[in-house]
């Protein structure tokens, strides 16, 4: 990391997965730097680092957030969701249901997008628990996957969501 004067420090606090954190950090640290560089959780990825892939999605306070694009000072006194917290979401699984069902369904291939893609996913279900066919399309055209097509996904979202409506 380079280094920043004390004045470009910001002392932040927030909940991560379920655990609290305390943290001095640069003001211009992004929310996927902090993660992947100085918390070492690599699940959430980086992308494009414009915004527009959905590589780097995460959940502050439960709203869909590109993590490239957020500056990680606004995350102080907020709740954040990673893939390494999901499947500690649903009740004290070793996987959430969306998990079970995008391996299943093969609803990746090599992998980079997916965990922004489950994290998205995660969001939909909360809004809206049985969704069409047409509002996973729409919700999730933010996330790129360049390997799948996106008929795999979709068919996991609605197993996911059947199973979580049982």
């Amino acid at each position: 990391m380079n280094n920043y004067t004390q004045a470009t420090r910001h002392e932040i606090e927030f909940r991560l997965n379920g655990e609290e954190y305390a943290i001095e950090i640069p003001a211009n640290l992004t929310l996927v730097e902090l993660l992947r560089q100085e918390l070492h959780l690599t699940g959430t990825t980086e992308g494009c680092g414009v915004g527009v892939c959905g590589c780097c999605t995460v959940l502050v306070n439960n709203k869909v957030v590109a993590s490239c694009l957020e500056l990680a000072v606004n995350i102080d006194r907020t709740e954040v969701l990673t893939i390494e917290g999901l499947a500690d979401t649903y009740q004290n699984s070793e996987f959430h249901p969306l998990q079970d069902s995008f391996r299943e369904y093969e609803g990746f291939q090599c992998g980079y997008c997916t965990p922004g893609m489950l994290i998205a996913s995660k969001a939909l279900l909360d809004q809206n628990p049985d969704p069409s066919d047409d509002d996973i399309r729409e919700f999730l055209s933010e996330n790129i996957c360049r390997c799948t097509g996106y008929d795999s996904i979709i068919m996991a979202v609605k197993s996911a969501s059947k199973e979580m409506n049982a």
